[in-house]
């Protein structure tokens, strides 16, 4: 059974989103007036976008239209041909500017960062959405934290490092909210989006969900069994076409026929056109192209989007450029890995209800995805795990923290897990942590940046392993690259630069973001976990 408050937000939100609905169709389009419009494709859309009246092309597609879209974008294209026309002052007299909540949060640098991130939960945290019918945001039942900065809606894989933060934090409640809201989403659209905005309805995110319900439910086998049918609806997403596949046909949407006729998978997006919240980015880096190469151009870059990984080398044909993006060519270590885990999570509820026979369905789809992984994403040569391009039939070569994954979720061999670990230890580590990649291209997912979320599956891989000094050694790196600029800044960082300690970070379609949820999740697990070894060691000194 469904705990009584989701139920009843459920019937609370039921109308809500039916008038929804018609805003976040799956082909994106905004219907009114019983007249087809495609507002992301329309005149103002685009002469906006392109006209870079917003530094950040997210903050036009934030912004609330005063009136119905197909009227405002019929009226400027009545209008803009007269004499004295502004553009922005079209779109300011027409559009609502998004707004965050005021909150008079002051940064206290005299306090320890861990209290900083626990005062900033509050300052993270959005209410049940009311939302205006026409703005781009879908209403969630349940508060919910948002990564902080321009990212002022939930956002799928972020909210499972979040959660690490909110459960030792003692902030359990909210991570059931955000559990719940996810589960709410795969109830009414069937699949988690990247974040809850309509512009994001092509695509999901890293799947982590199975994460946040085992992390949230490992110890309650009834709530555990109450998200069973969200997993199985997120798995089914993910799998979608599997069943078309054939010899003549390799590929359907996010699965992948391999030669041995095992089922892998890549990411994807449902669309072929320039992203919306990025659209002068992606129309100018696809402008001189055309036909298939264009529309191919613009999936690889939403499918790119998709891996949470915006952008970096490991999708780059030629390792170092943007314009050679093939992410949909390419079968993905971290997503292969996670499906893993779905599997196993979805044996395990079925086990929990005593049905042993769909337990073992899972079990063994979980075990033939374990074979293929091994098969195709380890390198014998570079003694690592690395994506694998199906359409070239070879090994992309991209060496990442992607290849953590497999030892995170113990899919490795022993043998595996400590030669990866080897090369990590030794290539990887820096002075304020794991680096992204060691290709250094100007991407936000390349050298020398690291990032939150991959700092915890890197970590948790030594761990996992028998290194746990060097997955602490790793880790107090992290913590501190963390602290320091918090004490010099007052801020928590979306990523920071883990090479030169006296910079930031840089790279990526936007400016450095703080806030920051994932950041602050992990930094709250890693300090409790650095506390509790030290207990340990000095209980047995």
């Amino acid at each position: 059974m469904r705990n009584k408050r989701f139920q009843a937000n459920r019937l609370t939100f039921a109308l809500t989103f039916a008038l929804l609905s018609i805003l976040w169709s799956c082909s994106l389009q905004v219907e009114d007036k019983n007249t087809d419009f495609d507002y992301y494709s329309s005149q103002l859309f685009k002469d906006v976008q392109l006209a870079a009246i917003f530094p950040d092309s997210k903050t036009f597609v934030d912004c609330t239209p005063k009136q119905p879209l197909i009227d405002i974008n019929a009226r400027y294209i009545d209008q803009k041909s007269n004499d004295g026309f502004n553009l922005k002052e079209f779109v300011e007299a027409n559009f609502e500017m998004p707004v965050n909540p005021t909150t008079g949060f002051v940064s206290d640098t005299s306090k320890t960062m861990r209290d900083h991130i626990v005062s900033l939960w509050p300052v993270l945290t959005r209410t049940p959405d009311q939302t205006n019918e026409l703005s781009s945001l879908i209403s969630l039942p349940g508060d919910y934290i948002v990564p902080g900065g321009r990212f002022r809606e939930i956002y799928y894989w972020d909210s499972y490092f979040t959660m690490e933060g909110l459960m030792v934090s003692g902030q359990e409640s909210m991570a059931k909210n955000m559990v719940d809201n996810f589960s709410y989403l795969i109830d009414t659209l069937s699949f988690i989006p990247n974040g809850n905005r309509n512009y994001y309805n092509g695509r999901s995110q890293p799947p982590f969900y199975a994460l946040m319900v085992d992390r949230l439910a490992q110890e309650d086998r009834d709530l555990f069994i109450s998200y069973l049918p969200y997993l199985e609806s997120e798995y089914e997403f993910w799998m979608s076409g599997s069943e078309t596949l054939s010899n003549e046909t390799n590929a359907v949407k996010r699965v992948v026929r391999m030669e041995d006729g095992s089922a892998l998978n890549r990411y994807w997006d449902n669309y072929a056109s320039p992203r919306p919240e990025s659209f002068k980015e992606d129309y100018e880096l696809a402008e001189e192209l055309s036909g298939d190469a264009q529309i191919k151009m613009y999936r690889d870059l939403r499918a790119g989007a998709e891996s949470g990984w915006d952008y970096t080398s490991r999708w780059f044909a030629d390792g170092q450029r943007l314009s050679t993006i093939h992410t949909t060519d390419i079968i993905p270590v971290d997503l292969n890995s996670l499906l893993y885990f779905l599997e196993l999570k979805i044996a395990q509820g079925y086990n929990w209800k005593d049905d042993l026979e769909q337990a073992q369905v899972f079990l063994d789809k979980a075990d033939r995805r374990k074979q293929a992984i091994l098969k195709y994403l380890w390198d014998e040569e570079d003694k690592f795990f690395v994506d694998y391009d199906f359409i070239a039939g070879k090994k992309t070569g991209v060496l990442s923290l992607a290849a953590a994954y497999p030892l995170y979720f113990k899919i490795a061999t022993k043998g595996q897990a400590k030669l990866t670990l080897e090369r990590l230890s030794a290539d990887f580590l820096k002075a304020g942590g794991f680096v992204t990649t060691l290709n250094e291209t100007g991407q936000q997912w390349d050298f020398p940046n690291g990032w939150a979320p991959l700092q915890w599956i890197t970590i948790n891989a030594f761990y996992n392993y028998g290194q746990g000094e060097v997955g602490n050694e790793a880790a107090t790196k992290w913590v501190a690259r963390n602290s320091t600029v918090y004490k010099t800044t007052g801020k928590m960082m979306e990523k920071y630069d883990v090479i030169n300690t006296e910079l930031l970070a840089g790279g990526g379609e936007y400016p450095l973001q703080d806030g920051f949820g994932w950041t602050n999740g992990v930094a709250l697990a890693l300090q409790k976990i650095l506390d509790e070894k030290a207990v340990v060691e000095e209980m047995t000194e």
